[in-house]
């Protein structure tokens, strides 16, 4: 079996996919994208899929994700790990395909039948947010994420702070105790902000404090964690188990969230999970992107013992002009049900991709990100 072609889609909200055909009619799919920076990956995709995979074994998925990254004298990074990702993502696809066995099969078997998802509330600015908590798990979720609060000054205000606290402090009287609520930084926090707020908001008990700083600055964690019982999550902005490595031996970290679009796709999460496992860390994968993305989280979530929870993206505050669930052929496969979702056990990823779908709406590559300025005219954390 060879790879013979591949295909681009950049469709809307936001998500590039990526299909590989097979001399022998076999496909699979990817979802390789940095949001906002779809083109810059395209053309990373097609020098790797060129150079690299174009009349090659899809089945050497070891031996071609290790070409794709030490191939280039120069490595790793958001856009050249997103790239691989969806490759190797779509690479598996076959492979499962080729067997007739679902990806976790590959990686040794289920380890859990389903797993606990949670769902956004509130926006990037947050607000609304019990309301939205209440219209949630009324909807069967027993898991919430919400962002802590917009942009704040590098040391800003006591009352920025109380602001933040009473907002979490809302959610949880709306829910109560029974419900998770997970809180993001988004990486907007700077150092002396975080630690103020960690410790602020743990009255509220929040589920994890995700990306209290920005990657750059791992090295503030410990100082963080002495300001907090709160569990800590990071992980999203860092592509590789080679950026995993500090933030183990720190042993502040509580939950990892690498994700499977991003840092070098399934073969590397798994192994990054692996990894957690031996630092008793948990896994939770980011991913608040497509179905392709989606799907093989739950392979990886499926088969890591330390598999805690999983982010995905229906209803998100990015998905105005399309939704997870519009580019499946059968979109039950991921029908959340008492706040948990069963791992798909379809061959490959497990999801059929609708592609005359795909097709009608590709070319969309116009999302960004706002940029936010402070009242000075800085430039903000977003």
């Amino acid at each position: 079996m060879k790879i013979v072609d591949y295909d681009l889609y950049a469709v809307p909200p936001r998500w590039l996919f990526l299909r590989i055909e097979t001399d022998t009619g076999l496909v699979g799919w990817g979802e390789p994208v940095v949001e906002g920076r779809a083109r810059t990956v395209r053309t990373a995709v097609e020098e790797l899929m060129d150079t690299y995979l174009l009349g090659k074994d899809p089945l050497r998925i070891e031996d071609h994700w290790q070409t794709m990254y030490r191939g280039g004298f120069y490595r790793g990074g958001p856009v050249l790990m997103s790239a691989i990702a969806g490759v190797d993502q779509a690479l598996w696809d076959i492979k499962g395909k080729h067997y007739d066995a679902p990806v976790h099969e590959l990686l040794g078997g289920k380890a859990r039948d389903r797993i606990r998802v949670y769902q956004w509330i509130g926006g990037d600015r947050p607000g609304g947010v019990a309301d939205a908590a209440r219209e949630k798990v009324e909807a069967g979720f027993t898991a919430l994420k919400m962002n802590a609060t917009s942009e704040l000054r590098r040391v800003d205000s006591p009352d920025a702070v109380s602001r933040a606290v009473e907002r979490l402090g809302a959610v949880r009287e709306a829910v109560g105790p029974e419900v998770d609520i997970g809180v993001d930084f988004h990486g907007r926090v700077t150092k002396p902000m975080a630690k103020r707020l960690a410790e602020a908001l743990s009255e509220h008990d929040p589920f994890f404090v995700e990306e209290p700083v920005l990657p750059e600055h791992n090295d503030a964690l410990p100082q963080i964690a002495e300001h907090t019982s709160t569990p800590i999550a990071t992980g999203e902005r860092m592509f590789s188990r080679w950026d995993f490595k500090e933030v183990f031996e720190q042993g502040v970290v509580d939950v990892i969230q690498p994700d499977v679009s991003h840092a070098g796709g399934i073969t590397e999460v798994n192994k990054i999970a692996s990894m957690a496992e031996a630092y008793d860390v948990a896994l939770a994968p980011h991913c608040p992107l497509g179905p392709i993305a989606l799907a093989s989280c739950l392979q990886v979530d499926a088969s890591a013992p330390n598999a805690l929870i999983q982010e995905q993206s229906l209803d998100i505050h990015y998905n105005e002009t399309s939704d997870v669930l519009d580019y499946l052929a059968d979109p039950s496969v991921f029908e959340y049900r008492e706040g948990f979702v069963d791992i798909p056990d379809g061959p490959g990823l497990g999801v059929d991709i609708d592609v005359d779908v795909v097709e009608a709406r590709a070319g969309h590559d116009d999302w960004h990100n706002p940029v936010w300025r402070h009242p000075d005219g800085s430039v903000a954390e977003w």
